[in-house]
């Protein structure tokens, strides 16, 4: 094992004295190319190409000597610290810390970056991250080749927002643009690149002091779900509060989901889906009710799409969903959503028989299926009489191949 590994970020500016002293006793250095051929590095020390770093870990781990591994920005933000600290490699580090990229990207457009979402792009969690894009007012996205602007841009397709690109931070060759997101794909961007997203309403926790970073926890009403009075009337049937609480427990839906709401309706359940911070694409084919949906977000200051079309056929073109709340058009629908094979599907019947069918549609396609008959009663507290009572049977799927 080496003697002493330290790792040092390196955001353009000159080395300082403790990183000069640990490069000059190293006797293996990692880094980007770019790192290798700083002029401190010991021309007798063994040069590792950082690449993959679990590779460059194992190799440091069998080395004897004293090792130094370079990585722009802080190391200890998104960076090589957590790999190199996992028990499998056995490692004790020390940081020579650097400013970060994304505070340096937020430092070059001016703007405070305490309420800003902060995301990894890469093959593998491009899609999320274009989910928080789309959920969120302000996200800072850290990317990767082949997971660029161009990419989320692409991705973000029917969401206006805008981009401010940071390139190669800290060299000379350092160039911050901004574009709308539309734009994004028709350039080509250095790598490593920060992307700024910027767009859509903010949350009521943007305005004023803060006191956690990111997005409030508490901004806005309390409760998972809102009382039906809170939409200003008017709720279509299945959108009552306890069938939508019931329908957001079995969806789940959490930041980097995409939530379809098919027959939004009022936009109740869309909007609740939003303030749990997952991305959500309201469709209704009523102009009315997608009206309704987009003033319910701008009163709630979540962010939403919101698709005017006749399901199944509007979902065609639809980027895919991780979960999906099927508020009407029935058996078809819900028969198209499962081709698209989110990880749950949740839908509500008013009969035994709609419910029956639905089931085995679900079974069909691959899902297990579990359905429930719901029944609430509303009781005037003053005398304890009964003022309404509503019956639904509750159907959900999930897909045992997936993750919950």
């Amino acid at each position: 094992m080496a003697d002493r590994v330290t790792v040092i970020g390196w955001d353009g500016s000159p080395l300082t004295a403790a990183a000069r002293s640990a490069l000059g006793a190293a006797t293996l250095v990692a880094g980007a190319a770019h790192h290798l051929a700083l002029p401190e590095i010991p021309r007798a020390a063994e040069r590792v190409r950082l690449g993959s770093v679990p590779l460059a870990a194992r190799r440091i781990a069998a080395h004897r000597g004293t090792a130094v591994v370079l990585a722009d920005g802080d190391p200890g933000f998104f960076g090589v610290v957590r790999t190199l600290r996992a028990p499998e490699f056995g490692l004790e580090v020390e940081v020579v810390p650097a400013v970060s990229s994304v505070a340096a990207a937020f430092a070059r457009a001016g703007m405070p970056w305490d309420d800003a979402q902060v995301v990894v792009a890469h093959r593998r969690t491009l899609r999320r991250a274009v989910n928080v894009c789309r959920a969120h007012a302000k996200v800072a996205v850290l990317t990767s080749p082949g997971a660029g602007p161009a990419e989320l841009g692409l991705l973000l397709d029917g969401v206006h927002r805008t981009f401010v690109i940071c390139e190669e931070l800290g060299t000379e060759r350092e160039r911050v643009s901004v574009v709308t997101s539309d734009n994004a794909a028709d350039h080509t961007w250095r790598d490593p690149n920060v992307v700024i997203v910027i767009g859509g309403t903010a949350g009521p926790a943007a305005a004023g002091d803060g006191w956690i970073a990111g997005r409030e926890p508490g901004s806005g009403p309390r409760g998972w779900v809102l009382p039906d009075e809170a939409y200003g009337g008017g709720l279509g049937e299945g959108e009552a509060d306890l069938l939508r609480a019931a329908q957001l427990a079995r969806l789940g839906p959490r930041v980097g989901d995409l939530v379809w709401d098919i027959g939004c309706a009022s936009g109740a359940f869309a909007t609740e889906a939003a303030r749990a911070g997952a991305a959500v694409i309201a469709v209704d084919q009523d102009p009315q009710a997608c009206a309704r949906t987009e003033t319910a977000a701008r009163r709630f200051g979540v962010q939403l799409q919101v698709v005017r079309g006749t399901a199944p056929h509007v979902l065609e073109n639809l980027p895919e969903p991780d979960v999906v709340r099927v508020g009407g058009g029935g058996a078809a629908v819900v028969s198209a959503v499962a081709d698209r094979r989110p990880q749950r599907i949740v839908t509500h019947a008013a009969t035994r028989d709609a419910a029956e069918l639905v089931g085995r549609d679900l079974t069909e396609h691959g899902y297990r299926v579990e359905c429930a008959l719901l029944q609430s009663v509303e009781l005037d507290t003053r005398a304890w009489t009964e003022t309404e009572r509503s019956v639904a049977f509750l159907l959900s799927g999930v897909l045992a191949d997936r993750a919950p």
